[in-house]
């Protein structure tokens, strides 16, 4: 059997263009980001002379959909990049296309125009925060739009109008760093010994839904006692945009009952796995950039290049594995804690198979459920 590839297919509501693409996930590999690519089909005799422009952008959005209406718009566009497809500003035949491109054009025939942008290396990935309120949504979002007007600075009517929700993303590097560790020493009034703890992870990098096992050794050679041992992953969001707010989110936690007597050591395996699934209801979680009929999970660790502004990043996500203890004294407990960052991250897939042999066309229609992404939302059209 031929291998298929899906090309994801998306038609204005009075049919004059429409896009099509061969992925919508773009991949930031740190030095170099995949380019967004695909092909728009016009239909000459609803366009009217008029010209059809492509759309490439990026927006950071923070505040409820219904606002906009009252004229406060709460969105800020990070990145706009328009290119005029139709009439062709250059012979279709000599510009460089790819693969699926290429079988796309031959498909559709002679009214079909490819379109290709660049994404530029200091945009954020897509990512939002989870919120209890449908109408009110914090994300960074991208999207491909196509249109029909007299020039790229007219407001595009809806129905000559397709938008399409893309995605981009990072995968975890082929080598992560050191496995990280942190401790730390305390000493307390009326004990001539210090408390001693230690916590270590096996790697730096942990793929979603995988297992980390946190080992943890307390060295309690002071004269308290030592419980209520907690262990838990933390989800650091900062918002760097338009604020400094900081969002920390337990996403996975385990309280247990152990203690360390005085002039006794603990040394312990803790084993926890941060999922969407148990912290649907949490406000303030971040998570991937979601394409609307798909489900998603939390949000993957940010890795950031050293000289990219981060304040254009938008949301900046990181992860820690925090342990504490109380240490009970005839005051007062005091609180122990330490921290260990690690990252969160998707594996690298196996890469596509560059052969195009049978496309199969996935159409997209409009469902309008508001609250998800954008006033256009789309679905998988009914079969």
């Amino acid at each position: 059997m031929s291998p298929k590839h899906v090309v994801y297919k998306k038609l204005s509501r009075d049919k004059s263009v429409g896009v099509y693409m061969g992925k919508r996930d773009f991949v930031d590999h740190c030095d170099f980001v995949d380019p967004v690519d695909g092909v728009v089909l016009i239909d000459p005799e609803q366009t009217k002379g008029k010209k059809v422009y492509v759309m490439l952008s990026c927006t950071f959005r923070y505040g409820r959909d219904d606002m906009d209406v009252m004229g406060i718009a709460f969105r800020r566009d990070i990145f706009l990049c328009t290119r005029q497809v139709y009439p062709p500003l250059q012979d279709k035949e000599r510009s460089v296309h790819t693969k699926v491109q290429e079988k796309i054009l031959r498909k559709l025939g002679d009214n079909a125009y490819p379109f290709f942008f660049e994404f530029p290396d200091n945009l954020p990935c897509s990512v939002g925060l989870l919120s209890t309120d449908p109408g009110k949504r914090c994300a960074v979002e991208f999207e491909v739009k196509a249109f029909c007007a007299e020039n790229q600075d007219e407001k595009a009517q809806k129905r000559s109008t397709v938008r399409l929700a893309i995605r981009k993303i990072q995968y975890a590097p082929d080598k992560g760093g050191a496995a990280p560790t942190a401790e730390t020493t305390c000493e307390f009034a009326m004990s001539d010994k210090p408390l001693h703890m230690r916590v270590s992870l096996e790697k730096e990098i942990y793929y979603h839904g995988e297992t980390i096992n946190i080992s943890v050794e307390i060295d309690n050679s002071s004269s308290r006692n030592v419980k209520d041992v907690s262990v838990s992953v933390e989800q650091v969001t900062s918002v760097v945009l338009y604020s400094n707010d900081k969002y920390i989110s337990p996403v996975a936690y385990d309280e247990t009952m152990d203690s360390v007597p005085a002039g006794t050591s603990l040394k312990k395996v803790y084993s926890l796995c941060p999922l969407l699934a148990s912290n649907r209801e949490r406000h303030g979680i971040a998570l991937d950039g979601k394409l609307k009929h798909e489900d998603t999970n939390l949000a993957s660790s940010s890795v950031v290049k050293d000289e990219v502004l981060k304040e254009i990043l938008g949301m900046l996500v990181a992860y820690r594995v925090v342990v504490k203890c109380n240490a009970a004294g005839v005051i007062g407990s005091t609180e122990v804690a330490v921290e260990v960052p690690f990252k969160l991250m998707h594996p690298k897939p196996d890469p596509e198979s560059e052969d195009t042999t049978d496309l199969v066309f996935e159409e997209f229609k409009r469902s309008y459920l508001k609250g998800i992404i954008g006033e256009d939302d789309e679905s998988p059209a009914e079969p």
